[in-house]
């Protein structure tokens, strides 16, 4: 099925980049992409499942990245806004959302913030608040991330040095190259489906982030290790944490405590399941346990 590309104007007048496909009267689900990421495409497969149970998937490239405009020292909160005048614009009053990795505690700011428009909520391997009780952030990740978030913890200024010592590479990044570029963020789980037609798809995924630059990855790094400006267990809809136990980009105790802090949250915590292999393997069941909550 064709994917249909367009701009939304958010409500200060930035320009957000959006994708979406599936039957155009089908149940709108907003996902929020990774970190680094943008609205490149959906992933055929995914589609295909979306049609299955009358979704339609709509995605947009955060503020930064790739074709939507910066909105310099965002929060994580601010996402609620930018999905609301998505949904105004596709003429849906009420939606479901999902977020992946870095997208997570966006899907999570639109349950908290939104209201009733949304109708349920999912994060998959999503990040934990940073200075989250009782949460040991960084233990079990990639010695890569420990690298990046050291850098965003350090200031602005070390963390765009970080960034722009990695864009060149990322820019340019095809499928064999990921494994190595990912390093030590890879599980066993992980490397087993980084391959052949979804490692093009990913890696096309990746240069297509870094064409704006690095500034939506440095909002990004900046905004999870402060406030999010809202309290996971204040959410009053249904949302189900997805977590590989076999992740080493966002690690199992990320899960945990989202399962334990999130107001009646569905804990999905998987053996055997990393983070790139938790959503390819799982995303029929993942859109379904959104539609379950409308009854």
């Amino acid at each position: 099925m064709e994917t249909e590309r367009f701009s939304v104007a958010a409500g200060d007048g930035r320009r957000l980049e959006v994708i979406a496909a599936g039957p155009a009267d089908g149940r709108p689900v907003i996902q929020h992409h990774g970190t680094p990421g943008s609205a490149h495409g959906f992933w055929p497969p995914h589609v295909e499942r979306a049609v299955e149970r009358g979704v339609r998937l709509i995605a947009y490239s955060r503020p930064g990245y790739a074709g939507s405009d910066r909105h310099s020292g965002r929060a994580v909160r601010d996402c609620a806004a930018d999905a609301a005048a998505i949904a105004d614009a596709i003429g849906a009053e009420r939606f479901f959302t999902v977020g992946g990795s870095g997208g997570g505690p966006h899907a999570l700011a639109c349950a908290a913030l939104l209201g009733d428009r949304v109708i349920a909520a999912a994060t998959v391997a999503g990040v934990a608040p940073f200075y989250a009780e009782g949460l040991d952030w960084l233990e079990g990740m990639g010695e890569e991330n420990h690298q990046e978030i050291g850098a965003a913890v350090e200031g602005p200024e070390k963390l765009e040095e970080f960034l722009a010592a990695w864009e060149p590479q990322l820019r340019q990044v095809q499928g064999p190259d990921l494994l190595e570029a990912f390093g030590n963020l890879v599980s066993g789980a992980d490397a087993a489906v980084l391959t052949g037609e979804y490692a093009e798809f990913a890696a096309g995924g990746m240069r297509n982030s870094m064409s704006g630059g690095t500034w939506g990855w440095f909002d990004d790094d900046l905004a999870f290790i402060g406030d999010w400006g809202f309290d996971p267990a204040s959410i009053a809809v249904p949302v189900t944490v997805w977590q590989g136990l076999d992740d080493r980009f966002v690690p199992a105790g990320h899960g945990r405590w989202l399962a334990a802090h999130v107001a009646g949250a569905d804990a999905r915590l998987l053996d055997g399941q990393g983070h790139l292999s938790l959503a390819l393997g799982r995303y029929g069941e993942i859109l379904d346990s959104l539609l379950a909550a409308e009854g």
